[in-house]
C-alpha cells in the first residue's frame, strides 16, 4: 500500500497495479461504475459478460442464459476469460456478478446492492420492455445464477459480507458512487 510521503512516481506505480473487484447483480450498476471507476483511476475496465459471449456467437442473451442452465462450460468460459485479463500485469477494475470472489487478489473488493425495484426500473431504461414482464425476468435470472454459482464454485452470491465495501445504490447516481470507490482507494493505497 502507498504511504502519503512517498513520490509521486512510486504513487503512480502503485496505482498502475491497482487491483479493484466491483460485483452485484443485474441492475445495481456494476457496469457504469466499474467504467467511470476504470476511467477516473486510468486503469483498464474488464467487462466480459454473457451479453458479450452473445453478441460473438450471434445469439441472445436469453438464448445464452437457456444453454448456461445446462452447461457449465457457458459460465465457465465466461469467468475464465475475465479472471485471465484481470490477472494479466498492471491495474484494472474488474466489474462483474462474480468479480469478488473470482480475483481474491485484489486490492478493493465492492459490492453493489439496490432493490429488486430500483434494479428492474433500471434494466427497464436500458433494454425496454414493461416493468411486470423486467422483474419476473430478472427474479429469474437472479434465481438460475445463484444455482449455477453453487453448483459450479460453490459461490453463494448473496453472501458478499467479505467485501471491502458495500454500497447501496438505491438514491445514488452513478457519480456518486464512483466518487465513493475512488476515494476508498486513496485510503487503501494511503493506509
Amino acid at each position: 500500500m502507498l504511504n502519503s510521503g512517498q513520490n509521486p512516481a512510486c504513487r503512480d506505480k502503485a496505482r498502475d497495479s491497482l487491483k479493484i473487484a466491483i460485483s452485484g447483480k443485474s441492475g445495481c450498476g456494476n457496469t457504469t461504475v466499474s467504467r467511470l471507476v476504470a476511467e477516473t483511476l486510468g486503469l483498464r475496465f474488464i467487462n466480459f459478460t454473457f451479453r458479450n459471449l452473445a453478441e460473438e456467437r450471434g445469439i441472445t442473451l436469453r438464448e445464452v442464459l437457456e444453454k448456461a442452465s445446462c452447461d457449465d462450460c457457458w459460465d465457465r468460459e465466461v469467468d475464465s476469460r475475465q479472471v485471465a485479463l484481470a490477472r494479466e500485469e498492471g491495474g484494472c477494475v474488474l466489474g462483474s456478478r462474480l468479480a469478488i470472489w473470482m480475483l481474491p487478489e485484489a486490492d478493493l473488493k465492492v459490492y453493489l446492492r439496490a432493490r429488486s425495484q430500483t434494479r428492474a426500473g433500471r434494466i427497464m431504461k436500458r433494454e425496454g420492455g414493461s416493468l411486470e414482464e423486467v422483474t419476473a425476468f430478472t427474479a429469474e435470472r437472479d434465481r438460475q445464477d445463484r444455482e449455477r454459482y453453487l453448483r459450479i464454485y460453490r459461490i453463494d452470491n448473496d453472501d458478499y459480507g467479505f467485501a471491502d465495501m458495500i454500497i447501496d445504490t438505491d438514491d445514488l447516481d452513478p457519480d456518486k458512487i464512483a466518487r465513493l470507490i475512488i476515494d476508498s482507494t486513496h485510503k487503501t493505497r494511503e493506509g
